[in-house]
């Protein structure tokens, strides 16, 4: 996207073809292998469709995670995250299933509500599309869905037989005839080899109080301080109430958008169009909206903010290694932060920039950090080769 940033272009207005779109998948290969030579732990894809923009292009995460399990050696591939009221949960627990077990454990299982009307709708599911009453009625049968569906997976996944009737599932259907008989329950093949961890993001009031109670790990991104906190917090609280505590940083990730530079002008060159781009595809969405003006008053649902913006409200970083370790320890103190999720990939990046935004925050940012790459050990089970 070599106009990324430019304020004469409408996010709507680029058209890519198939070829680009192809292309993207090698870049992620490429920068796959990249991680995982530089030890990262894992790898996160993000599932979207119909997307002819340019900016997401990845329609089914476990199915690449897989591929790119079987190109590099110790990186796990998550999936930051399924949108799952866009799935037949069966088939979404199945599907995961067998690429964990033909991975030997590899895959990390992350599951969201979903934020873009051009998907849910076409795929036969519902999800807010601003800040209203209709959207309000949409969030809450997308939430019900959801929730029915995480249940039904949860089952199927972790009881040799299961079944489950809500409002709007139920699993086995009444009166399916079979042999001579009736089907009471089902048994899911396969079945994972381990217990899965599930992360889930959480921004909503709802979803804060959900999380934590139905054992996910939580997943934080683009808020402020004192927003970021509270609920960071709040999770411990509930863990603590129901008699599953954590302990600091515990089940929490935090993710930070990142682009460094030698100095911080370099940073600025390339990484303020991207963070320009990213802002004004996502603000219709409300992505932006825990931003705060400069009297501390909240922004307008929409809000798209400026690089400066996003720099002293530290909800991203951008700029020299100095300035990103400085952004980075602050969240770590305030947060008491033991994972971190890095989005490096801001539009307009070049597969050889991405390389390079990942070698220097391996190679520089974290040691001046005080910190190393170390990976969790893998499962100790045996992928099918």
């Amino acid at each position: 996207m070599p106009d990324a940033g430019d304020p004469s272009i409408a996010p709507t207005a680029r058209r890519y073809d198939n070829n680009a779109v192809i292309e993207c998948y090698r870049n992620l290969v490429e920068w796959a292998r990249t991680a995982d030579s530089l030890g990262y732990d894992t790898m996160w894809l993000t599932e979207h469709h119909f997307q002819f923009e340019g900016y997401e292009v990845l329609p089914n995460l476990i199915m690449f995670g897989q591929h790119l399990a079987s190109q590099t050696k110790q990186l796990r591939l998550g999936q930051m995250f399924n949108v799952v009221p866009q799935w037949h949960p069966l088939r979404l627990a199945e599907d995961f299933a067998i690429a964990d077990i033909i991975t030997g454990g590899r895959m990390e299982f992350g599951v969201g509500r979903g934020t873009v009307p051009r998907e849910a709708w076409s795929l036969g599911t519902v999800v807010a599309s601003g800040d209203n009453a209709m959207s309000g009625e949409h969030d809450k049968m997308n939430r019900e869905i959801f929730e029915e569906s995480m249940e039904v997976i949860k089952r199927a996944w972790n009881n040799e037989r299961f079944s489950f009737k809500g409002k709007h599932f139920a699993f086995p259907p009444d009166d399916i005839p079979d042999r001579g008989s009736y089907v009471d329950d089902l048994t899911l093949i396969p079945r994972p080899e381990r217990t899965v961890d599930i992360y889930q993001p959480v921004t909503s009031p709802e979803t804060i109080e959900y999380v934590p109670r139905v054992g996910h790990k939580a997943i934080y991104w683009l808020q402020n301080a004192d927003s970021q906190k509270q609920k960071w917090d709040r999770y411990a609280e509930i863990r603590e109430e129901i008699g599953s505590p954590v302990g600091p940083g515990e089940d929490r990730a935090f993710v930070l958008n990142i682009h460094v530079g030698k100095t911080r002008e370099a940073a600025m060159k390339r990484g303020a169009p991207g963070h320009d781009e990213f802002c004004k595809f996502l603000a219709p969405y409300g992505r932006f909206s825990s931003y705060r003006l400069p009297d501390g008053s909240k922004v307008p649902f929409d809000y798209c903010p400026t690089v400066q913006e996003s720099i002293d409200q530290k909800i991203q970083a951008i700029g020299s290694v100095a300035d990103v370790v400085d952004t980075i320890g602050y969240w770590r103190d305030l947060l008491d932060l033991k994972h971190l999720c890095i989005f490096f990939d801001f539009p307009g990046i070049s597969r050889e920039e991405m390389n390079e935004q990942m070698h220097l925050v391996a190679e520089e940012v974290m040691p001046q950090l005080g910190e190393s790459m170390d990976r969790r050990p893998l499962p100790n089970l045996t992928p099918l080769v």
